[in-house]
């Protein structure tokens, strides 16, 4: 590793929290311990390592919990989380949430992404509905868009199965990593369908309304190497080596990673001028690889917006 790889590496240790740092390496080395170089996942080994918690539908620290079956069979499933709160505080916003992992690894379930929910819907508050899609590379590109946006017909459909005090008026996309990669796409599945005349919504959803998408981190990519790639190339978890794994098992055969799943915002992007896309923040990581690839969704997401 040259000088300035670590003296970037030194500024990650410095500025991160060691129980991140700790998660971070846990993580990393998960994900190469189940990585097999044929392109597939020992599952058998993932799950013994993953750890898994069990809805509660007593209240836990003010928040409840409940999973829901859409699909046995494809094993498409969410967790409902729910702040316990007087009915006096009104209608809840509904987050469709959707987790990272490479589009590879983890699920609602497991302890890191049940905690993260459990604070979200305390914070916000709101009603989470934490989506568990089929994993690559079992199930590749886009089987993962298509549960998405499954789900959000599903609650359209089902109103019941959410707390009688859940708006589906105020339903925002929320994701990290792959799942913000996922909500991005699935917004624009939405959107395309929404397309009849300006200003008026017609998703093919009758009550949910996606007013806004949160993007943290997103996983976007490409066949360029960025200044930030080279510059924290072995960095944990979203190290080049592994990322490039992921999106080899992802993504169509045949395909590089120009392809529009991956660079979004590059040769094979959407036109998102004329659809019914949401406001969307974006978050940029200081020691994210991806961090320029972040930022082009970013500037892309500005200039469609003023096309």
């Amino acid at each position: 590793m040259d000088k300035s790889k670590e003296q970037e590496m030194a500024k990650f240790k410095k500025f991160l929290p060691w129980r991140t740092r700790i998660s971070i390496s846990f993580l990393s080395s998960l994900s190469d311990a189940v990585r097999r170089s044929n392109g597939t996942v020992n599952r058998r080994l993932m799950n013994f390592l993953d750890v898994k918690t069990q809805a509660n539908a007593t209240p836990f620290n003010g928040v409840t919990t409940k999973d829901v079956i859409v699909n046995a069979h494809s094993k498409l499933w969410f967790r409902v989380f729910a702040p316990t709160v007087p009915a006096a505080a009104g209608n809840l916003p509904v987050i469709v949430f959707f987790h990272g992992g490479g589009f590879a690894f983890l699920s609602p379930d497991s302890l890191p992404y049940d905690a993260v929910c459990r604070r979200l819907c305390l914070r916000v508050p709101a009603v989470i509905v934490s989506v568990n899609y089929r994993l690559t590379p079992e199930h590749r590109f886009p089987s993962q868009y298509d549960d998405g946006e499954h789900i959000l017909h599903f609650l359209d459909e089902n109103r019941m199965v959410l707390p009688e005090n859940s708006d589906l008026s105020k339903c925002f996309l929320v994701g990290d990593s792959a799942g913000a990669n996922l909500a991005h796409n699935v917004a624009v599945r939405v959107g395309k369908v929404g397309i009849r005349e300006p200003g008026v919504r017609n998703s093919g959803l009758r009550r949910i309304r996606v007013i806004g998408l949160v993007s943290i981190q997103p996983w976007f990519g490409g066949e360029e190497r960025t200044a930030a790639e080279l510059r924290f190339d072995g960095a944990p978890l979203v190290s080049m080596e592994r990322t490039d794994w992921l999106w080899k098992v992802f993504l169509p055969d045949g395909s590089d990673r120009d392809h529009g799943a991956s660079n979004v915002s590059g040769p094979n992007s959407e036109d998102l001028s004329g659809l019914d896309y949401p406001d969307t923040l974006v978050f940029v990581g200081g020691f994210d690889p991806l961090q320029d690839w972040q930022r082009r969704y970013y500037e892309w997401l500005k200039r469609s917006a003023y096309d």
